[in-house]
């Protein structure tokens, strides 16, 4: 399973990508107001720093399908390539994926709430469907059980179509979905960074240090001796 970060801050990106194997970023409206800065300037940051072969997913804004799918291009060539234009599952959104997946563009559908929109947003020919996870559990439903349901559905259809799960609370969500052979998975840093969490490690790590500097000496490690 890919794993991408949620969030366009450079410096968190950065954090993350020193120390754990990620896959690429994605971005949203709401994500990039947060940076303060311009969209494209910190889209094109984010591009410089993860380099042309990682996903980067950006989304339009526009309310028809004519708008969108205009929107989508100028990302797409702004961008450069492994991009995905992400548009919402919506009727118009529907109709934009159509066109923009006719010309060859990588489209991820999002805003994804029900198998429906999944389904049909396969049918559009998106290359990814982005379902809310928590935001379902929050709704009283089960995302990791949704995410699972358009998984096999896209699998039983023949569909190109690939699960880009996202909106998680907590490393179990990520794990369950990995562990069902997801494709992606997009967490914030504090998500990711949560996977390596234990006191009982970190523990364990300083005993090994502390018995090995009790027979080398202070500061010693394995390059001496």
């Amino acid at each position: 399973m890919k794993l991408l970060i949620d969030d366009a801050n450079l410096s968190a990106i950065k954090r993350i990508y020193d120390l754990y194997p990620c896959d690429g970023v994605t971005t949203n409206p709401s994500i990039l107001a947060k940076t303060g800065k311009w969209p494209y300037e910190a889209l094109l940051a984010i591009r410089a720093f993860i380099g042309e072969e990682a996903d980067l997913h950006a989304q339009v804004i526009g309310r028809d399908a004519e708008t969108m799918a205009a929107e989508g291009r100028r990302i797409a060539s702004l961008l450069g390539r492994n991009t995905y234009i992400k548009i919402p599952a919506v009727p118009q959104g529907l109709k934009a994926m159509r066109i923009l997946s006719g010309e060859g563009l990588r489209v991820t559908a999002t805003a994804v709430y029900t198998v429906q929109q999944a389904y049909l947003a396969g049918k559009a020919g998106a290359d990814f469907a982005a379902p809310y996870v928590n935001r379902i559990d929050n709704l009283g439903g089960d995302g990791v059980e949704t995410a699972c349901r358009i998984h096999d559905l896209y699998r039983v259809n023949n569909m190109k179509t690939q699960i880009l799960a996202a909106s998680f609370k907590n490393t179990r969500q990520v794990l369950a979905l990995a562990e069902y052979g997801a494709a992606a998975a997009t967490a914030s840093p504090e998500v990711i960074e949560g996977m390596m969490k234990n006191a009982d490690v970190d523990a364990a790590v300083e005993a090994f240090i502390a018995d090995f500097e009790s027979l080398c000496g202070p500061g010693k490690n394995m390059l001496e001796g």
